[in-house]
C-alpha cells in the first residue's frame, strides 16, 4: 500500500528480457535502504526488489503486467516515480494506493496554464464509474485530485511543486500513463452492486 507521494525520481540503467518477462535494473537513491522482497511503487506499480546492490536495485515484471501497465515501455535512461510501500505510523497525505495499475493510458492534452499545468486523460469505459470530479486518481503513481471529469475526459492540474519533484512534468500529449482508480470509490460502487 502507498499513499501516492513520490519520494523520489530515479532512472532506469537496463532492461532485459526473461523468457517473455522483464527486468529492470534501477539506480538506487543514495539514501534509501532496502531488502530483498521490498515492495516499491515505480510509476504506480507495485514493484518487488528481487536484487539490489550499494548502486541499484532490480525488479521484474510477469507478461500480465507488462499487458496492463506502462512497464514494457521501460527503457534505459527513462525517468520514473519511486515510493515506498506505507508504513502503519505513516502520514496518508495522499490518498491510498495499492499500486495495482487499472489501465495505461494515452495523455489526451497537456496545457499550460501560468505556472501550472492540466493533463487530460480518456479514461477507459470501465473505470469511468469510479472517477468523479474532487476525487482521488493515481497516474504515475501521484496522488492527484480530478478538477474534471466530463464525457469521459478527466483533467487533473498540477502546481509546480509536482512538476518538479515527480516525472509529470516531462509529460507530453500522446505518451502513456499508469491510472489507478481510487480503492474507496471502487469499493463503495460493488456495495452498490450487491
Amino acid at each position: 500500500m502507498f499513499t501516492g507521494i513520490i519520494q523520489k525520481t530515479t532512472k532506469i540503467m537496463s532492461v532485459t528480457d526473461e523468457r517473455g518477462a522483464l527486468r529492470a535494473r534501477l539506480s538506487k537513491p543514495h539514501d534509501w535502504q532496502l531488502t530483498k522482497g521490498q515492495s516499491i511503487s515505480i510509476d504506480g506499480i507495485c514493484s518487488t526488489v528481487v536484487a539490489y546492490d550499494e548502486d541499484s536495485f532490480d525488479v521484474q515484471y510477469i507478461p500480465e503486467t507488462l499487458s496492463k501497465t506502462t512497464a514494457g515501455a521501460f527503457a534505459a535512461g527513462s525517468v520514473v516515480n519511486l515510493e515506498r510501500s506505507l508504513r502503519l505510523t505513516d502520514f496518508v497525505d495522499g490518498h491510498l494506493v495499492q499500486g495495482h495499475v487499472d489501465a495505461a493510458v494515452e495523455i489526451d492534452s497537456v496545457v499550460h496554464e501560468g505556472s501550472t499545468y492540466e493533463l487530460s486523460i480518456s479514461i477507459p469505459e470501465k473505470l469511468r464509474m469510479f472517477v468523479a470530479a474532487l476525487g482521488s486518481i493515481a497516474i504515475n503513481g501521484v496522488s492527484l485530485t480530478v478538477a474534471r471529469c466530463e464525457s469521459g475526459i478527466a483533467t487533473v492540474a498540477l502546481i509546480p511543486e509536482t512538476l518538479e519533484s515527480t516525472n509529470l512534468g516531462r509529460i507530453q500529449k500522446g505518451d502513456h500513463v499508469n491510472v489507478e482508480v481510487d480503492i474507496v470509490a471502487r469499493y463503495l460502487a460493488a456495495q452498490g452492486n450487491k
